[in-house]
């Protein structure tokens, strides 16, 4: 039981450090990162919150687990999807403090921009790490591209590049319907897509590797 609490210690950790980076990659003004991007959108155009867009659109892709697993659900996989629930419920929260928290935080130029983007990838890595090393849930985000793979016999991977792509695609139409600009996506959304992986890579290997963690708990 000690352990499984340390487990789900570090994973909620992971979870802060998660939305922070998030938070700091969409305070440098150079765009969001793909999976924040929607939620971003339409928070700048209605009263709801980042963190408030941020759980509807878990709680849709939650629905839309259940659907991909339909006709092959098992308790593993049920137990797995609503998990996803109440740590959805305190990653948005996490996301909505750190908003309040660094809300005075502006670039007063571009190289600052770009410090602040680079920043937040790095913040972001660490927070990945600490949510994937103790293997007890999965984001929504994830999981549907987890469970999508599955379904259609695709790799991982590949998906999960179409599911940002997509992502992308929808707050790019969502923002020139609302405001007829684009907003929200810019060079750091590219930039954040392309560097993150390599950062969590690096990090998880050499760096936050489990014995590591292990000691730090």
């Amino acid at each position: 039981m000690k352990e499984i609490i340390k487990r789900y210690a570090v994973f909620t950790l992971g979870l802060f450090f998660l939305s922070m980076g998030i938070v700091l990659i969409i305070n440098s003004s150079l765009g969001a990162t793909p999976i924040s991007s929607v939620n971003y959108v339409v928070s700048l155009h209605t009263p709801l919150s980042l963190g408030t867009c941020t759980f509807i659109i878990n709680m849709l892709l939650i629905i839309g687990q259940f659907w991909l697993i339909r006709g092959r659900r098992t308790r593993k996989d049920t137990y797995e999807i609503l998990l996803q629930i109440p740590f959805s419920f305190i990653f948005s929260a996490f996301i909505d403090l750190n908003m309040a928290l660094i809300s005075g935080l502006r670039p007063s130029g571009y190289m600052m921009a770009m410090g602040l983007l680079l920043l937040g990838c790095v913040v972001q890595a660490v927070g990945v790490v600490l949510e994937i090393k103790p293997r007890v849930a999965m984001m929504s985000a994830e999981a549907f591209v987890k469970y999508a793979s599955e379904r259609y016999n695709k790799e991982f991977g590949r998906f999960k590049v179409g599911f940002d792509i997509s992502l992308v695609t929808m707050a790019v139409i969502i923002s020139l319907c609302l405001s007829g600009t684009v907003e929200g996506v810019r060079e750091g959304s590219v930039i954040a897509a392309s560097i993150t992986g390599f950062i969590v890579t690096f990090l998880s290997t050499r760096i936050m590797t489990r014995r590591n963690l292990h000691r730090f708990i």
